[in-house]
């Protein structure tokens, strides 16, 4: 379980297609000696496993299902990586509860300034859409945000500057696509409502 509060942004070290996987190493300022083989990372909000670990390096292998839903197929090396370690038992929950699995892929339609801040407009895939509300939680490559409008399949969320910059969200434009991961209370009323 993660919190969506980015720690690092990584970047991709190396790529390399494996015999049923891709293996991804990651560059990072995490101390690895805390790290454990086998710990799960959010990687832009996928979690994915530490396989191996060097000086400033771990590497993880990302499944066909994974690359499949996700937009870890696309990226190369030198790519900027939002990071965040499993959330710790007693620790702060700044953001919301994270699961590290992806619902689906957004498109970024707009970035536009909002006084100091920034917002976004985000196209959600349907039916995914659904479950987005105002003033609810969303995580947008990791990064726990709350929703603040919410028209059809597209929402919008504002990045305060500190997030704008300490985060790869500052890099975003029209036209990027984005994990999305819905609220995960959303996601289980949806379900009881459709099943009671």
């Amino acid at each position: 379980m993660f919190t969506g509060i980015v720690t690092d942004v990584g970047r991709v070290r190396a790529i390399r297609q494996t015999e049923r996987d891709r293996r991804l190493e990651i560059e990072t300022r995490f101390d690895l000696a805390g790290v454990e083989l086998g710990a799960s990372i959010s990687h832009a909000g996928c979690c994915l496993t530490v396989v191996e670990k060097g000086e400033g390096w771990f590497a993880v292998e990302v499944s066909a299902e994974s690359i499949a839903a996700t937009t870890l197929g696309a990226w190369k090396a030198g790519d900027p990586v939002n990071l965040e370690r499993a959330a710790r038992l007693g620790e702060e929950l700044g953001g919301h509860i994270v699961s590290g699995h992806v619902d689906g892929v957004g498109e970024v339609l707009a970035v536009e300034e909002a006084g100091g801040s920034h917002r976004l407009r985000v196209r959600a895939p349907a039916p995914l859409h659904r479950y987005i509300a105002r003033k609810g939680s969303i995580a947008v490559d990791g990064v726990s945000l709350t929703v603040n409008a919410v028209e059809g399949q597209i929402f919008e969320v504002n990045i305060i500057p500190h997030t704008w910059d300490v985060t790869t969200l500052g890099r975003l434009e029209a036209g990027a696509r984005v994990n999305l991961e819905i609220d995960m209370l959303a996601r289980y009323a949806a379900r009881w409502h459709e099943t009671r």
